[in-house]
C-alpha cells in the first residue's frame, strides 16, 4: 500500500486546479489519482481501528467501511443527477472486484504457487448472495421493459433495496455471530496495531474528508470530460470510477494471494462485491429518496448481461475450492472484453 503514497501529491494539485478553474480534464485526472491513496489510507485506518476494537466490532467496522470510497463518489454523482454514472459504477464495482481483482490475485498468485486453495463454504455463500443480487436487479428491469408503470418500477426498486439491506444485515449476523467459525480465516486480525487509536481515528477522519472533496471535483468534471473525450458516462461509471475507488484493495488482494492466503483474497474480491450490492446500492436508493430525486434499480440490458455472465463465470471458477493462474487469466480476459465493449458503446 505504501507504494501508492506518492500519489498523495495529486491532492494539492487537484485543489489548485479547482481554485483557478483549470481544465476539467486535468481536474478529473488529478482528483481521480488523489482518491487512490486516500482510499488506501481509509482502509488502513479502518483496519487499525478494527484491531483496537476487537474481533466482533472490528469485523463490523471492516464490513461497514470496506466500500466507503465508492459510496462517497456515488453520493456526489447522485447530487449531480448522474443516475447513469451511479448505476454504471454499481455494476462496475461488482465487475471490477469479481473479475479484475480476483483475476489478478489468482493469476499472479498462481504463477508463484501451483494451486491456490480456499474455503468452498464461504465462497459458496458469497456467490449465492451475488445470485440474490442479480435477481433483485433483473426482476425490476425485465418488468419495466415489459411495460410496467414507472411509479410501480420505482416502488419495486425501493422494496428490493429494503430487502437487499435486510439480506446484508442478516449476513453480518451469520458471519460475525451465529456461524463465525466458518469465517475464521477471513476475519483474522493482526495481533498488534501499528498505529495508536488517536492516529487511526485522525487518519480515518482526514481521509474521509479529503475523499469527499476529491469526489466532488471528480464528479463535477465528468460531463466536460465526456464532451471533450467522447467517452460515455457508462464507461466512466463501469470502468474508471471502480478502478479508482478499489485500487488499494486490488493491491491487498494480490499481496494476499502471493502469500498463498487465497481465502483473504477471495473475501476482499467477492466480499466487496456483495457489500456494494447489498449495502451501498440500497443506501444510494434511500439517499436518492431523501434528496427528492428517487433513483430506481432499472439497469440497462448491457449492464445486466455482463453482470450475469460475470457472476456465472466466477461461480464456475471457484466451485471446486481451488484456483490457478489459468483461471485468473480467464477472469482477466473476460474483464478486458467487457471494458472494451463499454469503451466503444455510446450510452
Amino acid at each position: 500500500m505504501k507504494f501508492l503514497y506518492p500519489l498523495l501529491a495529486a491532492v494539492p494539485v487537484a485543489v489548485g486546479l479547482e481554485l483557478v478553474h483549470g481544465s476539467a480534464l486535468w481536474l478529473f485526472l488529478f482528483s481521480g489519482l488523489a482518491i487512490i491513496p486516500l482510499a488506501g489510507l481509509m482502509g488502513k485506518a479502518t483496519e487499525e481501528l478494527a484491531i483496537h476494537a476487537g474481533p466482533q466490532v472490528g469485523g463490523l467496522l471492516n464490513a461497514t467501511f470496506g466500500n466507503a470510497t465508492e459510496l462517497i463518489i456515488t453520493i456526489f454523482a447522485l447530487r449531480e443527477g448522474l443516475f447513469t454514472v451511479v448505476k454504471a459504477s454499481i455494476a462496475g464495482s461488482i465487475l471490477g472486484n469479481i473479475l479484475l481483482v480476483l483475476g489478478f490475485a489468482a493469476f499472479l498468485g498462481g504463477l508463484k504457487h501451483k494451486t491456490l486453495t480456499f474455503n468452498t463454504c464461504v465462497a459458496g455463500i458469497s456467490t449465492s448472495m451475488l445470485f440474490l443480487v442479480m435477481t433483485a436487479l433483473i426482476v425490476p428491469a425485465v418488468f419495466s421493459y415489459g411495460g410496467l408503470d414507472p411509479r410501480a418500477s420505482r416502488l419495486i426498486s425501493l422494496v428490493a433495496a429494503i430487502l437487499l439491506m435486510l439480506a446484508y444485515l442478516t449476513s453480518l449476523l451469520f458471519s460475525f455471530k451465529t456461524h463465525r467459525h466458518l469465517f475464521h480465516t477471513a476475519h483474522e486480525m493482526l495481533e498488534k496495531p501499528e498505529w495508536g487509536l488517536s492516529l487511526a481515528l485522525g487518519v480515518l477522519f482526514g481521509s474521509v474528508v479529503l475523499v469527499a472533496v476529491m469526489s466532488d471535483f471528480l464528479v463535477v468534471s465528468v460531463e466536460p470530460v465526456v464532451a471533450a473525450l467522447g467517452w460515455s458516462e457508462a464507461f466512466i461509471g463501469v470502468i474508471l470510477i471502480p478502478v479508482i475507488g478499489n485500487a488499494a484493495e486490488h493491491s491487498t488482494a494480490v499481496l494476499m494471494s502471493l502469500k498463498k492466503r487465497m481465502d483473504l483474497s477471495l473475501e476482499i474480491a467477492i466480499g466487496s462485491s456483495t457489500q456494494i450490492a447489498l449495502l451501498v446500492t440500497p443506501l444510494l436508493v434511500f439517499i436518492s429518496y431523501l434528496s427528492g430525486r428517487p433513483m430506481d434499480l432499472i439497469f440497462n440490458p448491457l449492464e445486466l448481461t455482463v453482470l450475469i455472465l460475470s457472476v456465472l463465470m466466477v461461480n464456475y471458477v471457484i466451485r471446486d475450492g481451488d484456483t490457478n493462474y489459468l483461471e485468473g487469466m480467464l477472469l482477466l480476459i473476460t474483464y478486458v472484453i467487457i471494458a472494451l465493449a463499454f469503451y466503444f458503446i455510446k450510452i
